[in-house]
């Protein structure tokens, strides 16, 4: 998936109202986040600390390029994300992407979902 996304791709989802479990459900099948009242929350396991470092460096990158940042959470080979929009006080379709594109760097980077 190109970063950020094109906005064709969340056409149906409008990015400044905040979306429910039942609207993000299909699009959080396999990304290893779930939706937990007002934010996604996400937690991978990697190898070691320094792995968990290096994929947190990658989703950076990217979070960077489309500037939507997540809460994180970082340990000895885990890393949690908490994804929210602030501006809008939920769940959005920006914070459904970026939980997309945080799965597709846990996938490159070898981290598997808690």
């Amino acid at each position: 998936m190109a970063w950020p996304p094109p906005a064709e791709e969340y056409s149906c989802m409008d990015e400044h109202r905040p979306l429910s479990r039942e609207d993000v459900a299909v699009e959080l099948e396999g990304t290893g986040f779930r939706h937990d009242g007002e934010r996604l929350v996400g937690e991978f396991r990697t190898r070691d600390f320094s792995s968990a470092v290096r994929f947190l460096d990658a989703v950076a990158i990217r979070a960077d390029a489309a500037n939507h940042h997540p809460d994180v959470s970082l340990g000895w080979g885990r890393i949690e994300f908490d994804l929210s929009s602030h501006d809008v006080g939920g769940v959005t379709s920006r914070d459904v992407a970026l939980a997309r594109m945080i799965r597709e760097v846990a996938d490159e980077r070898g981290a598997s979902a808690k």
